[in-house]
């Protein structure tokens, strides 16, 4: 799953207004610098701690130099480099004095709702070990254990205390993984550019809602932390039953009945349910309920749907739950990854889901299936963002170098008449003979394409074969993206009546260019456990990337038994 825009717009601009500032354009994997998008975030009042004389009767002038010794130390035990500079901008920016406390003690509301955002950021999938939780009780002990603390104990747990915050929070706003570190392909980079200024306006009254609101509010991550708690529970009672391996079986067939009921039992367990065949023979027969809910399953698993329980599915179906909790966690982290404000008109395409949609203040415009790059020779849509500036109708195809060479020349050497009958033809460009298909009803990209400038050459575009759109699984392209409503997209990005449209796809001039009134947002995303209209799938990881993503991310779906400990002590300790 990947951030969309919210229905409830209220939600996304209660605390913080987010707005992006697109920089330079993204580039080829490893070749140059990723697309940068900044998050910049504004509040309506700028939380500022307590002004002090002391705490618990040690001057303020003693903390502040135990604060600014503890600072200039190493970073408490799983504060990385970067999260130790956030939190010592965090003192900068504030004051530098104590942020958890007041002239009697600890801030016991501000601390609650940081010792509570710890407890319960597994739901995230982040990683509790990140934090360093044992030394924050370990420090909080020694506060509450005494009525006299030390400037230097105060200091410890104070920069505990803010390293905490400054972790978890660059965590909820940017992720805990890189994409690079995981093989991802990902060219849009929102970490770092505004994290500071994120975190210090959401230091607000109410820092509950102030660390809420780092997280991406759109509703499907909200829906995806449902489901990752859903499949953890599965996975704690003991993963599901496997179901035995045997012959395909279609509709009316008939197998052992344990098979079968093994089957019934792993559907159950993922929320479909099959009614109970009837006693006898019904119990080894694969009837007609039975086909219908692995239709079901296909559909939620990326698999063509067939209904019948072939090798593929029953694979499917044995895939372990933690691995899809995993998955879910995965999702979670991707989100992460993207801004939190795409703006106010937007498209959005989901690569394995095969599916795009716009948006219009924060509401579903037009939603269609889409046919994506293949997993070889370079044809894998990577993951960017850019700008949608011109629609062309009637285009023609200007093939590629590479595609020229390995796959057009070929087949002219074999075939002379090759290029007449595809209505191509060769042309001069820069001086080099470059090859190209004219416009009309054979042309690839059929008769209107979406440019937003990009160093992949990717762009969105029609295509002669519509059939291809009947396929559970669509990746037949060379990396760029086919749509199913072509011209319902030209419609809703150029402002346009259905007549005009049609009128410059069918009869308008040829390789006829028209600007965009305003720059459109693209986002090509790669999610392969979403929600949509509120159901759960698994689409088709076409390219392998959750390969690594997976297991960085399962650590923080289920906390260690050492995670769970140093919690439930953090949480007796809050609680006191």
């Amino acid at each position: 799953m990947i951030p969309r825009a919210t229905t409830a717009l209220a939600r996304r601009t209660a605390l913080l207004l987010v707005t992006t500032a697109v920089m330079v354009g993204c580039v080829k994997e490893g070749s140059a610098k990723p697309r940068r998008v900044a998050l910049r975030y504004r509040h309506a009042a700028v939380w500022a701690p307590a002004t002090l004389t002391e705490v618990n009767g040690v001057p303020i002038a003693s903390l502040k130099t135990a604060l600014a010794s503890r600072l200039a130390g190493k970073p408490p035990q799983s504060i990385t480099d970067d999260d130790w500079r956030h939190t010592r901008a965090l003192y900068t920016r504030l004051g530098e004095t104590p942020l958890w406390f007041t002239s009697d003690g600890l801030a016991k509301d501000r601390v609650t709702a940081l010792t509570n955002a710890v407890l319960g950021i597994s739901d995230d999938g982040l990683r509790v070990d990140a934090y360093p939780i044992a030394e924050l009780a370990a420090a909080l002990f020694a506060i509450k254990s005494t009525k006299t603390p030390t400037a230097e104990q105060i200091a410890e747990t104070d920069v505990l205390l803010s390293a905490t915050f400054a972790s978890m929070g660059e965590d909820l706003l940017a992720g805990q993984i890189s994409p690079k570190s995981v093989a991802q392909s990902w060219h849009i980079d929102p970490r770092e550019d505004d994290v500071d200024s994120a975190l210090v306006n959401s230091m607000s009254d109410t820092l509950e809602a102030g660390i809420a609101a780092m997280r991406p509010l759109d509703d499907d991550y909200a829906e995806l932390q449902k489901e990752l708690t859903r499949f953890r529970a599965i996975v704690e009672k003991g993963d599901w039953p496997l179901v035995p391996k045997g012959k395909t079986l279609r509709s009316g067939q008939s197998d052992s009945p344990a098979r079968l009921s093994a089957l019934r039992e792993r559907l159950a367990a993922e929320g479909i349910e099959v009614a109970a065949p009837d006693s006898g023979k019904g119990a080894g027969l694969y009837d007609a309920n039975l086909a219908e809910a692995i239709g079901q399953f296909q559909s939620h698993h990326g698999i063509t749907v067939d209904k019948t329980l072939s090798p593929e599915t029953v694979n499917s179906l044995n895939v372990p739950a933690a691995y899809r909790l995993g998955q879910i966690a995965a999702n979670l982290e991707r989100s992460r990854w993207m801004p939190r404000w795409l703006g106010e008109r937007y498209l959005f395409v989901n690569v394995p889901a095969f599916r795009l949609t716009a948006y219009d203040s924060g509401e579903k415009a037009l939603e269609m299936k889409v046919i994506v790059g293949q997993e070889y020779e370079d044809r894998a849509t990577p993951v960017f963002s850019d700008s949608m500036e011109t629609v062309v109708f009637r285009p023609y195809w200007n093939i590629t170098p590479d595609i020229q060479r390995k796959e057009i020349e070929p087949k002219v050497a074999s075939d002379p008449t090759y290029l007449d009958r595809e209505n191509m033809e060769y042309y001069k460009d820069g001086g080099v003979t470059r090859i190209r298909q004219r416009p009309g009803g054979k042309n690839a990209l059929g008769f209107v394409k979406f440019l937003f400038p990009n160093d992949f050459n990717i762009y969105l575009h029609d295509t002669p074969n519509h059939d291809l759109f009947d396929k559970d699984v669509r990746a037949f392209s060379h990396g760029c993206i086919r749509l199913e409503k072509p011209d319902e997209l030209a419609q809703w990005v150029l402002g346009w009546d259905a007549a005009q449209v049609d009128a410059a796809m069918r009869n308008g001039t040829d390789n006829r260019s028209v600007r965009l009134p305003k720059k459109l947002p693209v986002y090509i995303t790669y999610g392969t456990a979403f929600v949509q209209d509120g159901q759960l799938f698994f689409g088709n990881d076409l390219y392998h990337r959750d390969d690594q993503l997976v297991k960085a991310a399962a650590n923080g779906a289920i906390p260690s038994a050492a995670a769970k400990a140093n919690l439930e002590a953090l949480k007796k300790l809050a609680a006191s």
